[in-house]
């Protein structure tokens, strides 16, 4: 066979792969965007419904009740959520059940609707995960396509929910693995978040518009030998930093929180109850709804919100504090969405309080923010800083990579997806090596500080009976 043969046939067989991928991921693809569309409508009827009826907050622990029932009575495996969609992708298994799309879809609204404070992203990527693999047992792919098609699934929803496609497709590729990235699922994750995202458009759904203000000429020290403002990206750094350790305190909260909870209840539906009432008392005692439901849309004049983090005083000095309590209470008892926007919201009012404080500009901290607590919690940086790119523009595209990349690095082997395989671990060092998940890595990492602490006590007992 000639060069040219050998050519042709690698041509014609990409061709062919092509063509079969797009024939099996646009149907699935369509009809997750629809199913996306539908819930962002319903969020949008269910969030503004309980802004008209404040009172409604106060049945939060009835609905926890409700939810908690529906998948004890018919969920099952549903509840495992996105870990159970990774845990698929990497080891097919019993499959994702076709029941998980709509049980988190109507779980999820119920969340908002009293009260919740929870994110949309886990919602979608289970309904992508559950159509993809319904799709998948009807055209009877083997173990490999079904990995793609599930993969293209995360991938739709992704890019439905939030509007960015390439976002969507980098973050299905990416979450599954850190370290690594499988680039075979690129096109069936390309052509799925595409179409996921046309179809939502086509049903009328617009998505929040976000804005960087035009950055001031400033002269330095170092001007005339570079064009990059220094001490700009020095700042940003150090608030990376901050956005990395927030991600930390959140997927730890939230982890710590549900063994807690699983522990103290031996009836499993009082923990809903009591997240419930949480909730309430928080709200009570702060005296404001500002860090219940998305925290997109404002339930009175002045709330702080993620577009009102992007403007000077838009956000209060704790306001990323109480949502992560809010947030990783409400889910860690039982209640249903995702973490991403509230994530969003952490990430923005957090960059809005540094830029204060390290006197910089607050709409680019803010969206700064945004996405590098959103890269530090899911270990996607690259996918993040696509992010950045998507919603605010190119302008400050290497600001974006510094920020997601930083925040990545000081969030550790930590995240909120516990079936997250480690690859190559963010740090080559003995230290961070032999775990396979972040699951193993949390446990690690919690049986040396129990070791530390008990060699604390140790040594802290033994010198008290010595001043004896």
């Amino acid at each position: 066979m000639t060069d040219r043969s050998k050519i042709s046939s690698e041509h014609i067989s990409i061709l062919k792969y092509l063509t079969r991928w797009t024939y099996l991921v646009v149907p699935a693809a369509v009809v997750i965007g629809s199913m996306i569309a539908l819930f962002l409508w319903l969020l949008h009827q269910a969030i503004y419904y309980r802004f008209q009826h404040t009172w409604l907050l106060y049945l939060l622990p009835l609905a926890g009740i409700g939810i908690h029932f529906i998948y004890k009575a018919i969920g099952k495996s549903s509840e495992k959520g996105n870990n159970l969609i990774v845990e698929e992708i990497h080891e097919p298994g019993a499959g994702i059940p076709k029941r998980m799309g709509p049980i988190v879809l109507f779980t999820t609204v119920i969340t908002h609707l009293f009260g919740g404070s929870a994110g949309r992203e886990g919602t979608a990527v289970q309904i992508g995960g559950s159509i993809a693999g319904m799709f998948g047992s009807w055209y009877k792919l083997n173990q490999s396509d079904t990995r793609l098609i599930l993969t293209a699934g995360v991938a739709a929803g992704f890019g439905a929910v939030f509007g960015t496609p390439l976002t969507g497709a980098i973050f299905a590729m990416e979450v599954l693995t850190i370290g690594q990235i499988k680039y075979q699922a690129l096109f069936p994750c390309l052509i799925a978040s595409i179409i996921g995202d046309l179809t939502v458009s086509a049903w009328g759904i617009h998505h929040t518009a976000y804005h960087i203000d035009v950055l001031p000429l400033t002269s330095h020290l170092f001007s005339p030998y570079f064009s990059l403002d220094i001490f700009l990206l020095v700042k940003i750094i150090f608030a990376s930093i901050a956005f990395g350790l927030a991600s930390y305190l959140f997927a730890e909260l939230a982890h710590l929180l549900k063994n807690l909870f699983l522990n103290l209840f031996k009836k499993k539906w009082l923990i809903p109850v009591c997240g419930g009432l949480l909730i309430i008392g928080l709200t009570f005692l702060l005296g404001k709804p500002d860090y219940l439901s998305l925290g997109i849309d404002a339930e009175y004049p002045g709330a702080v919100t993620i577009p009102s983090a992007f403007q000077a005083g838009g956000a209060h000095t704790w306001s990323w504090f109480w949502k992560t309590i809010y947030t990783t209470i409400t889910l860690s008892t039982g209640f249903k969405g995702g973490e991403v926007t509230p994530l969003f919201y952490i990430g923005a009012t957090l960059g809005n309080t540094l830029s204060g404080l390290l006197n910089a500009p607050v709409s680019l901290f803010a969206a700064l923010g945004f996405i590098a607590v959103f890269a530090g919690a899911t270990n996607t940086p690259l996918a993040c800083t696509i992010m950045g790119i998507e919603l605010f523009g190119g302008e400050h595209a290497l600001f974006f990579a510094v920020s997601c990349f930083t925040a990545y690095l000081f969030s550790g082997h930590s995240g909120i997806y516990s079936s997250h395989k480690i690859a190559v671990p963010k740090i080559l060092n003995a230290y961070f090596s032999g775990e396979g998940s972040l699951a193993e890595a949390g446990s690690r990492r919690r049986r040396i500080f129990r070791k530390k602490l008990m060699k604390f006590k140790l040594l802290f007992g033994s010198k008290k009976s010595n001043n004896r």
